[in-house]
């Protein structure tokens, strides 16, 4: 596939890039800072660009069978959702109907109805993050049916830079823990459910998380 890929330089997007091209793939990596992307690939483009910039988003993604976001404004959390309202409004005006965004752990549930964010135990310091993931989730969830082709795929509460094991498990709302109660990802693992989700689509109009 055409694919155009928002983040490309980050641990997770870096990861999704090397499993894309791994499989074949065209991509078109999407970045701030075009320097920052130090692989080569015969099936690789690399362009500069902001999700942020609706306008731009439509030019560079134009074309494209699918795009994949996996883009966080750490920085500045509040201009998450609004980086997000711009990114879809420009991937809908380029006429391309398949997404998947990077979501947070936070908006899993760890019990019916019971956010990990929403719990007394949760890091302050991470929950203005993980709710402006919630917000990104539910704009997605709020999109008129048929409209996008739109999947949120979202790691366990730690995500790290790791080979893939292979051994990973998906499920939907659910935060998934081990047998030793950690809630754990490598990127190379997500990466791969990521672009599973892509090639043989399981969850168009939903979220789903992926973890040991």
């Amino acid at each position: 596939m055409k694919v155009a890929l928002f983040g490309a330089s980050g641990m997770v997007g870096g990861a999704i890039l090397q499993e894309l091209l791994a499989r074949g793939h065209q991509v078109t990596a999407i970045v701030r800072h075009p320097a920052k992307i130090t692989v080569q690939h015969a099936n690789l483009t690399v362009q500069a660009g902001d999700a942020g910039d609706s306008a731009a988003v439509t030019k560079l993604v134009a074309g494209h069978e699918a795009v994949i976001s996996s883009v966080v404004d750490r920085a500045n959390i509040e201009s998450s959702v609004a980086t997000a309202q711009a990114f879809i409004a420009g991937v809908k005006a380029a006429g391309v109907k398949r997404v998947i965004s990077v979501g947070g752990a936070g908006s899993l549930e760890v019990a019916p109805g019971v956010a990990l964010v929403d719990t007394p135990q949760f890091p302050a310091e991470y929950r203005p993050e993980s709710l402006a993931y919630r917000q990104v989730l539910n704009l997605y969830r709020s999109l008129p049916a048929g409209e996008l082709a739109w999947t949120v795929a979202t790691p366990s509460i730690v995500i790290f830079p790791g080979p893939a094991k292979g051994t990973f498990r998906t499920a939907t709302d659910n935060l998934l823990f081990d047998a030793e109660g950690n809630s754990t990802i490598s990127n190379a693992d997500f990466a791969t459910a990521l672009v599973n989700e892509l090639e043989n689509p399981q969850h168009i109009g939903g979220r789903f998380t992926v973890g040991y």
